[in-house]
C-alpha cells in the first residue's frame, strides 16, 4: 500500500462536510468540526495550513 499523500486544507474540509461534519468554531489557525452520532458528538480539529501531513490526518 503506498503511503498516504498530504492533503490541502480545502480537500480535508470537503471530505469532512461530505461525511456530515459542520464547522463549529475557529481559534487561531485551527478549525473545529463536529458531527452528531449515536454515541454523542464527534469532534475533529483541523489545522488551517496549506498542506496537512498524512500523519496529522491519521491521528
Amino acid at each position: 500500500m503506498p503511503p498516504a499523500r498530504p492533503l490541502s486544507y480545502r480537500e480535508v474540509v470537503r471530505k469532512l462536510r461530505r461525511a456530515g461534519f459542520v464547522e463549529v468554531s475557529q481559534k487561531g489557525s485551527h478549525v473545529k468540526f463536529a458531527r452528531a452520532t449515536d454515541a454523542g458528538v464527534l469532534t475533529v480539529i483541523v489545522p488551517r495550513h496549506r498542506e496537512i501531513a498524512a500523519g496529522t490526518l491519521r491521528s
